[in-house]
């Protein structure tokens, strides 16, 4: 129960990593709030940790827009009376050079992983001060550290996501708030399946490519839900403005 009493905001908390987050932070003790566009979806992960004996709403939200930021915010803080957690975890994916990536993709890529992790965090900042404690947590990416290819847009953004975690640790450290972000490399979510895809490749040798990783695998949303808790909990009390790497050694190789 490393978070019990703790409230949490998931962002794109209706599958993949941010629903293996939502219900790991449940079973944990936490309270949860989760957002995202799919209300089916995310009615399903609210219903499933209720019925468990655990606390859930889905806010239905588009992290693109400051008016549904705020909202999410303050209905989690409605609902819970405070918030602890913050785990902006939204986020998309084009596979694109530069020469493919039109500007109403690159918009998209940028506006989702970027901005709608700003922000969320200007807005959870807020109430996270007034309590004096609070941790806020990125989803970025190993392809925020590192060049990838044909993710032109998704490596700006994911690099922004970076440098925006190490700015905001600076700003809020001595107000109570830490701010880290994960690095995850291949995740077994629906993003990759998707990316497949849109590269023209079949799921088997999609992943034949992974292979060449130091573990010779892609990762479970499990195991990166795992790494985000110890941001989340007292287990990293002395961590702020750090990028956490949870990739399989892909970064190392």
């Amino acid at each position: 129960m490393r978070l019990e009493n703790k409230v949490a905001l998931i962002t794109g908390g209706t599958s993949g990593i941010g629903e293996a987050a939502a219900d790991l932070f449940a079973r944990e003790g936490a309270k949860v709030a989760i957002t995202g566009r799919n209300e089916t979806r995310g009615h399903s992960v609210t219903a499933r940790i209720l019925e468990t004996g655990g606390q859930a709403i889905f806010l239905r939200t588009d992290v693109r827009k400051a008016a549904e930021c705020k909202r999410a915010v303050d209905e989690a803080m409605h609902s819970f009376g405070r918030l602890d957690i913050l785990f902006n975890n939204a986020g998309v994916f084009y596979p694109q050079t530069a020469l493919e990536c039109s500007e109403e993709e690159w918009d998209l890529q940028i506006d989702i992983n970027l901005k709608g992790t700003f922000l969320m965090s200007k807005y959870a900042l807020h109430p996270m001060i007034a309590q004096g404690s609070g941790v806020i947590i990125n989803n970025s990416s190993g392809w925020g550290l590192v060049g990838g290819d044909r993710a032109v847009a998704y490596c700006a953004s994911k690099g922004g996501v970076v440098l925006l975690t190490k700015a905001m640790a600076v700003d809020h450290g001595r107000q109570g708030i830490r701010v880290n972000c994960i690095c995850p490399g291949d995740v077994d979510t629906p993003m990759l399946p998707e990316d497949a895809k849109l590269r023209g490749l079949d799921w088997k040798t999609y992943l034949a490519g992974c292979e060449n990783r130091p573990m010779g695998r892609i990762g479970t949303a499990d195991e990166i839900a795992k790494a985000v808790l110890f941001l989340a909990c007292d287990d990293s009390s002395f961590m702020t403005g750090a990028a956490l790497v949870v990739d399989g050694g892909g970064t190392a190789d």
